[in-house]
């Protein structure tokens, strides 16, 4: 039995905040050739999650704790929708088609997903990541890229 409590999403919380990255998976399955992929996804505010498409499987998001915003754009990169998730106000997740671009915009530290993907998983193959974004380890471009897609999810509500 696996359970799901405070405790655990402390535990990868705090392995989130000492990441470089500004998150961390806790994973369920026990390898990439599971056929559906289940996991843990510590989130804190900055982490960098490249605008991608899984080309022919479904991703769901439930966000367990925390305040977070899925963006979906269109093929050029401009934003086409905005959930605001937060399981305060009603708003637990989200279940994302193959073929749409989207990222993950975290608002609040200590956020956590329930994360489930179809598998089997194999690195690089069904994903593809958009041409319009820079590459995570593109530190300046990436910042900027936040504050712009926050400047215009600001202008979009």
């Amino acid at each position: 039995m696996k359970y799901i409590n405070n405790q655990l999403l402390n535990e990868v919380t705090e392995k989130a905040n000492k990441n470089p990255r500004k998150r961390m998976n806790h994973n369920f399955h026990e390898n990439g050739e599971e056929l559906l992929q289940r996991m843990l996804n510590a989130l804190e505010p900055g982490t960098y999650l490249p605008p991608h498409k899984h080309t022919e499987k479904v991703e769901v998001f439930l966000l367990l704790r925390g305040k977070i915003q899925v963006l979906l754009f269109d093929d050029s990169g401009e934003i086409i929708e905005v959930k605001q998730l937060d399981p305060i106000l009603g708003e637990y997740g989200v279940e994302i088609p193959a073929g749409i671009w989207h990222t993950i915009f975290v608002q609040e530290s200590g956020s956590v997903i329930y994360e489930i993907k179809e598998g089997p998983y194999v690195l690089g193959i069904g994903i593809e990541f958009a041409p319009w974004a820079p590459q995570p380890e593109e530190i300046e471009e990436v910042e900027n890229y936040l504050d712009s897609l926050s400047q215009k999810v600001k202008e979009l509500k």
